[in-house]
């Protein structure tokens, strides 16, 4: 099994669109009004966006592995995105920094490199 696609809901899909070009996605799918996927730009994993008529639950957080975070955070901030947090290490071993999308969906860059899935603490079998 392999988790490639992600789906967000949105209330103005051209809004999130851009917002997530400009995070570094690259636009593969658009249907206006309803529907845009996107790819990562590295893997094939696909994320995409749905409009969504009624009220949005951004109880959903959504990771980005980037390994230079700290260059495109910096990057990210030149060309005008505001996050809530600054790339910081974490006590589970990762580096982060967060900031929301135009619906309001927690997003995570971050960068996790062997720890993602070894970390020390892993369960052993």
């Amino acid at each position: 099994m392999n988790l490639n696609q992600l789906t967000l809901p949105t209330k103005d899909l051209d809004r999130s669109v851009d917002f997530y070009k400009k995070l570094g996605l690259e636009l593969i799918v658009y249907s206006a009004p309803h529907y845009a996927r996107l790819v990562c730009p590295n893997g094939q994993s696909t994320f995409s966006l749905h409009l969504e008529e009624g009220p949005i639950n951004s109880g959903c957080w959504i990771y980005f592995e980037i390994e230079n975070l700290d260059q495109k955070v910096s990057q990210l901030q030149k060309a005008g995105f505001d996050f809530e947090e600054l790339p910081n290490d974490k006590p589970w071993l990762w580096r982060e920094s967060r900031l929301k999308d135009p619906d309001g969906h927690q997003l995570i860059l971050y960068y996790a490199g062997e720890n993602r899935l070894n970390p020390p603490w892993r369960i052993k079998e």
